[in-house]
């Protein structure tokens, strides 16, 4: 829940000024307010605007949510599910994102599908436990060439903002357990297919080793993002 419109226009000024020396794809999740607005600005520019939640209902009485179609219409074609900001604060579940996932897919909209783990399943030894039941329960009722449109985003929520570090080998780590759940349920060729995101507080002074790793395909960037010549940094550590 960041920026208003006028710093919204001022920070996608910026981003488009920015030099991209890697071939990475690059998306940016303003807030819905700001959607309509990033989308027109960015139509020329190789930067895909997304959005950061969608309702599971085609439309209804849902106060305040919004719909894939919403979504469609203003030229927006993936979306953020499951993070962990919204299963922490808005009590998302795992059965609830099923349904959102179905939807976006049935729109044809491509889905960030976030999981991850807290310090004390971390501590306690369940992390990789946790990680593979989101998973699970989030997508694995999904046929195989569903994963054409689904990008994973692995966020150890224990190491955002909470003083604690993530390393680049505890990220390789999870990320190759991630896609060996991925190829014990669908096979090697689609786990090895699917994009794994890193999401846990990526910078431009670590971005280089975390993506260095072999399962870490990109980033879920956070506070970084907020500054075009950070995140910049960060697309271009590729």
């Amino acid at each position: 829940m960041n920026n208003g419109l006028i710093q919204t226009k001022t920070l996608i000024t910026e981003l488009k000024q920015q030099k991209q020396t890697s071939d990475a794809e690059v998306m940016i999740a303003p807030s819905f307010t700001n959607l309509w607005h990033a989308f027109e600005e960015t139509r020329q520019y190789p930067i895909e605007v997304v959005a950061q939640n969608m309702h599971f209902s085609d439309d209804g009485a849902y106060t305040g949510e919004i719909s894939a179609g919403m979504l469609k219409s203003i030229g927006i074609s993936t979306v953020i599910l499951g993070h962990s900001e919204r299963r922490t604060y808005y009590n998302e579940t795992d059965e609830a994102l099923a349904k959102k996932v179905d939807t976006a897919l049935s729109q044809e909209i491509r889905v960030i599908f976030c999981f991850g783990e807290e310090l004390a399943d971390r501590k306690s030894g369940k992390h990789e436990s946790i990680v593979e039941n989101q998973i699970k329960k989030g997508l694995f009722h999904l046929k195989a060439d569903a994963f054409k449109d689904i990008i994973l985003a692995y966020e150890p929520v224990w190491a955002i903002g909470t003083g604690e570090t993530a390393s680049p080998e505890q990220a390789q780590d999870m990320h190759a357990f991630i896609r060996k759940t991925l190829a014990n349920k669908y096979g090697q060729e689609v786990a090895n297919s699917v994009s794994i995101l890193y999401g846990g507080s990526v910078k431009p002074n670590n971005a280089k080793e975390i993506f260095s790793k072999t399962d870490v395909d990109g980033g879920l960037i956070g506070g970084a993002a907020l500054n075009a010549e950070d995140f910049y940094a960060i697309v271009n550590a590729f």
